[in-house]
């Protein structure tokens, strides 16, 4: 059996000017080289940022396969992560951020899962989360294995997302053609666009399992990211707009005409 996965990993990037970039990326990056299945490509989609092409253009990144992206728009993490599998060859892809780590035998495991579980779309890792200095936080993704939180053990249900929100796709291993079908990440949503986007699959039936297996390494709020600059920075928000992007979500499945999915191109 050829020891390759069809698959390929999505590395949105929009400046190289976070502290420990570097440090960060090497890190990144050793343990995509370090997996024991190979994968298809790594697509990097970063904006015009003059530091930052010139850091990706002198890297070494030895013998990946890797696509550069020109993101030339505003940065936006889900836009990125949207035109990245667009262009994406593999018939899977997995998200990725360059603060983060894979276990090296994710790839490995998440094969053997889509040869058990063919039926299944969408693959979690179980996340272990740590802060900027690398001490344990704790697990994301690990609650499909708790009792009264899922109908099947390690499945994560639709029934599910409505009373827990907290899940993530870092490091999930996707199928390209469920985003083909119901839409990436919605932009227009601050905050949840994660949890909307779980939710949508969930209502058109898409499965969801975790792997029982420690896949990836979060940091978390790491300073300047996304979700520490709505829980610290500049675009922090108040628990009150916390709860209406929560409801939110859980409202926009019925909306869909501001992405672009296959099935309504096809029917008009």
């Amino acid at each position: 059996m050829e020891n390759k996965l069809s698959l390929s990993i999505i590395l949105p990037i929009k400046s190289s000017k976070s502290r420990d970039f570097t440090e960060y990326f090497e890190k990144a990056i050793t343990s995509i080289k370090n997996q024991t299945v190979n994968t298809e490509e790594l697509v990097i989609v970063h904006t015009s940022e003059e530091s930052l092409i010139t850091f990706l253009s002198d890297y070494d990144f030895g013998t990946l396969n890797v696509v550069k992206l020109l993101w030339d728009k505003e940065p936006s993490y889900a836009e990125q992560v949207n035109y990245g599998i667009k262009n994406a060859k593999g018939n899977w892809v997995s998200l990725f951020e360059f603060d983060d780590e894979y276990s090296s035998i994710w790839f490995k495991n998440v094969k053997t899962y889509i040869d058990a579980y063919p039926e299944t779309q969408v693959f979690l890792p179980v996340v272990v989360e740590t802060d900027e200095k690398g001490t344990f936080a704790g697990f994301t993704n690990e609650a499909t294995f708790a009792a009264n939180f899922s109908q099947e053990m390690g499945t994560l249900t639709n029934e599910t997302l409505q009373d827990y929100q907290n899940f993530q796709t870092a490091g999930a291993v996707i199928k390209k053609q469920v985003v083909e079908d119901f839409g990436g990440f919605k932009s227009s949503i601050k905050l949840t666009f994660v949890y909307e986007f779980l939710l949508r699959l969930t209502y058109n039936s898409v499965s969801i399992k975790s792997i029982p297996k420690l896949g990836y390494k979060h940091t978390n709020m790491r300073e300047g990211s996304i979700f520490w600059n709505y829980k610290y920075g500049e675009n922090k928000m108040l628990e009150d707009e916390v709860k209406f992007w929560v409801q939110t979500a859980k409202k926009e499945y019925f909306f869909v005409d501001d992405r672009d999915i296959k099935y309504e191109s096809e029917n008009g």
